[in-house]
């Protein structure tokens, strides 16, 4: 043990200095460095799944709306600020999990951002959800009643994909996924 400093070398960027020095490509080693910036392991997550699914469901909904009259009725109007507001909020916070942005802003706390996040904008969504819903029957007979009544029930499913969103960010916010044993580090 006492000859263990001896052996160790830190030397981790000597490989990449070299190749730019003596004239290679400056992308080399690009993919590997984007690699680990990337959090793989994230995509495959519940909520990364979530997050997806409310971006397309989200997308979906405020596209179907915005394909018709939705100037007719001022509750398409809060119908649409909040699905585009949702999905781009969501968008933005997708990225930033998925590119360890987190990691680097270490002032914000994450899990409750995410849960607060998740939470508003489950509750908003019902909102929108009733009022689009509400205001499907006065285009019955009408060639948008069903990119409406269809903007309705895509509008239902991302209020339950928000809802489980912000349930699985309450149980990572107050801690219930992991063992205590492996989250400790030896001193």
């Amino acid at each position: 043990m006492a000859d263990f400093p001896s052996k160790v070398t830190t030397e981790t960027s000597a490989p990449h200095a070299q190749g730019s020095q003596q004239g290679g490509n400056g992308f080399s080693g690009m993919a590997a460095n984007f690699t680990t910036m990337v959090d793989l392991s994230f995509i495959r997550s519940i909520p990364a799944i979530l997050m997806m699914a409310e971006v397309i469901l989200g997308l979906l909904q405020w596209a179907l709306i915005a394909s018709g009259p939705h100037y007719l009725l001022p509750a398409y109007g809060w119908v649409l600020f909040v699905a585009i507001t949702c999905w781009i909020l969501t968008i933005i916070l997708f990225c930033m999990i998925l590119f360890s942005v987190q990691q680097h802003l270490t002032f914000v706390p994450w899990p409750l951002t995410v849960m607060v996040y998740n939470g508003v904008a489950a509750a908003l969504y019902l909102t929108a959800f009733l009022a689009n819903a509400a205001s499907v029957n006065p285009f019955r007979y009408t060639y948008f009643y069903n990119h409406l009544a269809a903007a309705a029930f895509f509008g239902a499913l991302t209020t339950l994909a928000y809802g489980a969103s912000a349930f699985f960010s309450y149980l990572d916010w107050r801690g219930d996924g992991g063992n205590a044993a492996t989250n400790t580090v030896p001193t």
